[in-house]
């Protein structure tokens, strides 16, 4: 009889880095997101500094952050920027507390759906700024006009997403959790929450910076402080630099939000794997 000969498996190598390949793709990858707006800004100084930039009509990089730095250190910008965050938070907090109950609302129950949506499908052909002539009866022209504006901006896209997700749903999904035995409030937990998180946060991000567009148009309408106060006064004076400063602190606070909501939305969806570029 033929005693069969035992081969020992052979042991698993360790994946071959290709050559120019990272090991720390995300590290990799930030740099070069960094890469085209250091260039912009490294053109835009060269620019300024040859005349081919009027300084009256823009200032270099460098002009505009010591302008930063010295309305930093009298504390000018801290005060100004601190009012502004709080009308845009005030106005967000509304507008999507409203927006998330109305979209819920039209997206699970049909009667909600009848009697919800239209009039908001309706609504959202008018352009919201272009209500500032008729909040400025409704409300005045104080801090309540500021909010309504963040909170109309804010509303629409987070209203559509919820409902949008909510209706995205396969329908199966809910289906067989009753099947299972799961209440309502289980249903929603564990099925239509989990399914329209992805929109919620797509509307988030669109609500988010619809909220500072409309922050920038609110804050020019007598106006006392925060930072499209600082840039009309600014333009006063021709004070260019002060106003490219609120420009880039705009575009900043807007950059900065996206980012800590791609972050969130990072680790709440670690479940969910979507399409990466190549």
């Amino acid at each position: 009889m033929t005693r069969a000969t035992v081969i020992p498996p052979a042991p698993v190598a360790a994946p071959a880095v290709a050559p120019g390949v990272s090991r720390r793709p995300g590290r990799t990858q930030a740099w070069r997101r960094l890469t085209t707006p250091v260039l912009l800004v490294a053109g835009w100084e060269l620019a300024a500094r040859s005349g081919l930039l009027a300084p009256e009509k823009l200032p270099a990089p460098s002009t505009v952050l010591a302008t930063g730095w010295r309305l930093t250190r009298d504390g000018t910008l801290l005060t100004h920027l601190l009012d502004s965050l709080t009308r845009a938070g005030t106005g967000l907090l509304i507008g999507g507390g409203l927006a998330l109950l109305l979209g819920a609302v039209a997206g699970l129950l049909r009667i909600g759906d009848d009697l919800v949506d239209p009039p908001v499908q309706m609504a959202r052909m008018l352009p919201h700024l272009g209500l500032v002539p008729l909040l400025i009866i409704w409300v005045g022209i104080g801090e309540s006009l500021k909010v309504s504006l963040v909170a109309l901006g804010a509303f629409f896209p987070l209203y559509f997403n919820t409902y949008a997700g909510i209706r995205d749903i396969d329908e199966r999904l809910v289906e067989a959790a009753r099947t299972c035995g799961l209440g309502p409030v289980a249903r929603l937990r564990h099925v239509v929450l989990p399914g329209a998180l992805p929109a919620l946060f797509l509307g988030l991000r669109l609500a988010i910076g619809a909220a500072w567009l409309s922050l920038v148009v609110g804050e020019q309408v007598n106006a006392q402080t925060g930072i499209g106060f600082l840039m009309m006064e600014a333009r006063e004076f021709s004070q260019t630099d002060v106003v490219v400063l609120g420009l880039l602190v705009y575009a900043l606070l807007g950059l900065l939000s996206d980012v800590a909501i791609r972050t969130v939305e990072r680790r709440t969806l670690a479940w969910r794997r979507g399409l990466r570029a190549t």
